[in-house]
């Protein structure tokens, strides 16, 4: 977003200094402003007054929006709801209200959007939608009246690359992700234990439920020898792109997700995909972009073992459709113009 609202915009992202494990970001400063861009600038947060700084800059900066990605975070959501002082205040949801989501830590959940209610904060916060289904889970969670605008999320398209060469019997899948229950490593690892052919599957993110990625490892203990799983945590964005150079398919058949960056990055460096049907990529296998599925291990066995079964001739074919596919689904200078607009109604509304 920041890349394509510039003229009259100014941005202060105020973010943590670590990851979702607690490790450090490699940043040149953290408790200060740096700049990102000539519109931009992105304070890293240290655990050490994170709160407190928050509201303080808020304070001095003034703002006319303050504009908070995903919920039940104190020091992200709660914290800028409470005590940060701002004429308008929208809160993007991020898939966080999906069914499928509010099922994992339920209970911490349901206290969150009571307090929420309770307190009326959802009575002076504008809500952010990214497609009308997320507004329907707003609608459930805070009722009717809660006031939504709806506006798909900005992607990142990858230079596309030239498509791996491919021999039948083999291939090699990648996943871009948190571990999670949400994105369905298990389902997965249990699926290869049933491909016949040579498999070797690369996984890259950060580990958010340890004791989901335990079972995870057991799993990977009973795989069979022709299927080799690699695991290397998060990476820096900038170095997605290298990490899916050279692989064929990409896979993550989440249980739900807001939108799916890592699905439509995939997607535009030409990497076909195979992902489940709750997400909002609908219509690969029909574009030969890959396969949207209802996520069980015989259901995932099967895409895998029909992607293997290709030949270089027919994987590349897929390749171009899947970074066509990308390209079909956006439309930067359109989405640019809803952002805008949305901002601007965003103030008429509050004004009236």
């Amino acid at each position: 977003m920041v890349n394509e609202l510039n003229s009259g915009y100014r941005f202060y992202i105020y973010t943590s200094n670590s990851d979702l494990n607690g490790e450090p970001i490699a940043v040149a400063q953290v408790n200060e402003w740096l700049p990102f861009n000539e519109h931009t600038k992105v304070w890293y947060a240290t655990n050490k007054n994170r709160s407190e700084n928050l509201i303080s800059q808020v304070a001095a900066i003034r703002p006319d929006w303050i504009y908070m990605i995903g919920m039940f975070s104190w020091h992200f959501t709660l914290v800028p709801l409470f005590y940060g002082r701002a004429p308008h205040k929208l809160l993007s949801v991020r898939g966080m209200l999906h069914p499928g989501a509010l099922e994992q830590k339920s209970l911490k959940k349901k206290w969150f959007l009571q307090a929420m209610k309770t307190v009326g904060l959802t009575k002076k916060t504008i809500f952010h939608a990214t497609d009308l289904v997320e507004q329907e889970h707003i609608a459930s969670a805070f009722g009717p009246k809660a006031q939504v605008r709806v506006a798909a999320n900005f992607p990142r398209l990858l230079t596309q690359q030239p498509a791996a060469a491919k021999e039948p019997g083999s291939l090699r899948l990648v996943s871009v992700g948190i571990v999670s229950p949400m994105k369905n490593y298990l389902l997965v690892l249990q699926a290869l234990e049933n491909v016949d052919a040579t498999i070797e599957y690369n996984i890259y993110g950060p580990v958010k439920d340890a004791a989901y990625w335990e079972t995870c490892l057991e799993q990977i203990k009973k795989l069979p020898a022709n299927i080799v799983v690699h695991f290397h945590r998060e990476i820096p964005t900038h170095k997605i792109p290298a990490k899916l150079e050279g692989q064929h398919v990409f896979i993550l058949p989440s249980v739900s997700e807001n939108y799916g960056h890592a699905i439509i990055e995939a997607l535009s460096a030409g990497l076909p995909v195979i992902t489940s049907q709750n997400l909002p990529w609908q219509g690969l296998e029909e574009n030969k972009a890959g396969m949207n599925i209802e996520p069980s291990a015989d259901t995932i066995a099967d895409a895998i073992t029909q992607f293997a079964a290709m030949n270089n001739e027919t994987y590349s074919i897929y390749s171009q459709a899947a970074a066509n596919y990308a390209r079909e689904q956006v439309n930067l200078t359109e989405l640019t113009a809803i952002y805008s607009s949305l901002f601007e109604t965003t103030i008429n509304d509050a004004a009236v």
